[in-house]
């Protein structure tokens, strides 16, 4: 969901930060057509051309520079999101609209539906919650949103067997112009405490700060490691300045572009943008393109399913945004694949990158805890594809066990070379390849 922050589409990255960068990666992804016409001689050539600029741009110095001479800080001493975080998020759905009974439903929901016994276990309640501070400075409910306070829904969570995030921003008002953090770091990291909050989204608005936000940010991480209570720290400062470079040091993730918008180009683009971190995700600290957009309308359920394995795949937090109560059959079985998320949450903690593209596919791998790869084939353009995986090339091995994690079944052992068949056009496959 959208936000208005006076400079939305902003065109810093968090990987480079340059105009060039941004529109090259963009050109790329909206040029791919979306019809029967891909196959035309023309339009091939087109996309040849922007495939070439995409992968001069990645593998120019203006993106790679920072990232062979910074170091990779030790993650943030809490002990949380050991594997990425898992949950629901208010904002996409509901955004200003939230109030305490959506809150509750939701929970209510979340337990009914046994999304925990997948995995997810936040319920996070983004902007628009806050009302105002009182003579001491202590930030209060909305009073007509969240007539029992923020306490009782925690407490509801928490006698559910969930946990509960809160939001706010690192400036004097949030996105939606509540009462930010800025300046009462210590005294709203006391008060989320008392509240038993587990989890804080911490936003970059408003724009016009005059500090940045790597001075900013860590304010918060030490107001939250000086309460006696764990909370998970969730960077949102939008991939402005480089996150990756200094947040895993204070925080347990950290956005690493704009919000995520539910279409398809967006989704692609922003995946392209967070693979080019992948080196610094790690147990405790993970690189965040966003909550998912599954089931919100504005994808198919093959892309949906796209969106999804490569969330999983680059080890993102998997925070649902759907409106629970319109959840369609498709979207839940999307979100509760336990063989996917088992990618996301394999403790070996190792973000997949991207190993191959071209203007029709992509091929995703990331290794996994037991010596296993997971890789998901992806359908960029033309019609239904067989693509091949040269698994001797790929993985180094002779003989190899392949499992489909969305049929949930084995293929059997093979060797040399496996067709990935029918990859849809925005459809992927997803596999786990051992070698045996």
């Amino acid at each position: 969901g959208d936000r208005s922050r006076g400079s939305l589409n902003r065109k810093e990255n968090s990987l480079g930060g340059a105009d060039q960068c941004h529109f090259t990666i963009e050109g790329f992804i909206k040029a791919l057509p979306r019809g029967p016409k891909a196959n035309s001689n023309k339009q091939a050539g087109k996309d040849a051309r922007l495939l070439t600029k995409f992968n001069a741009m990645k593998s120019s110095r203006l993106i790679f520079s920072f990232i062979c001479v910074v170091s990779i800080c030790s993650g943030v001493p809490n002990g949380l999101a050991l594997t990425p975080a898992m949950g629901w998020n208010s904002w996409a759905s509901f955004a200003c609209l939230v109030n305490e009974s959506v809150i509750y439903s939701t929970i209510d929901l979340m337990v009914k539906l046994k999304f925990p016994n997948h995995g997810y276990n936040y319920i996070n309640l983004d902007d628009c919650w806050a009302g105002t501070r009182d003579s001491q400075g202590n930030i209060q409910a909305d009073p007509k949103s969240f007539p029992s306070g923020i306490k009782a829904l925690a407490d509801y969570a928490h006698s559910k067997g969930l946990k509960f995030g809160i939001y706010s921003s690192a400036g004097v008002t949030t996105c939606a112009g509540r009462p930010g953090s800025l300046g009462y770091e210590r005294n709203d990291a006391i008060t989320y405490a008392s509240w038993g909050i587990d989890y804080l989204k911490y936003d970059n608005c408003p724009d016009n700060q005059t500090a940045p936000p790597k001075i900013r940010y860590p304010v918060m991480s030490k107001a939250l490691a000086g309460v006696d209570r764990p909370i998970l720290y969730s960077l949102c400062e939008w991939g402005v300045e480089n996150p990756t470079t200094w947040a895993p040091s204070i925080a347990n993730s950290w956005r690493t572009t704009d919000d995520l918008k539910d279409t398809w180009d967006a989704m692609m683009r922003t995946a392209l943008f967070n693979n080019l971190a992948a080196d610094y995700a790690k147990p405790g600290a993970w690189n965040d393109p966003d909550q998912l957009q599954v089931g919100n309308g504005g994808m198919t359920t093959e892309e949906y399913r796209v969106h999804f394995s490569l969330w999983c795949i680059m080890k993102a937090p998997l925070l649902i945004s759907t409106d629970l109560t319109k959840m369609s059959f498709p979207t839940l079985s999307i979100l509760i694949n336990d063989e996917v998320i088992a990618v996301n949450q394999d403790k070996l903690g190792v973000q997949g990158k991207i190993i191959f593209q071209d203007i029709t596919h992509q091929v995703w791998v990331g290794p996994l805890s037991d010596g296993s790869k997971a890789v998901v084939v992806v359908g960029v353009l033309y019609l239904p594809q067989d693509i091949s995986l040269p698994l001797q090339t790929l993985f180094g091995a002779n003989r190899f066990k392949i499992r489909d994690l969305w049929a949930r079944k084995d293929l059997g052992v093979f060797t040399d070379t496996f067709i990935a068949k029918q990859v849809p056009r925005h459809g992927c496959k997803m596999y786990r390849i051992k070698s045996v």
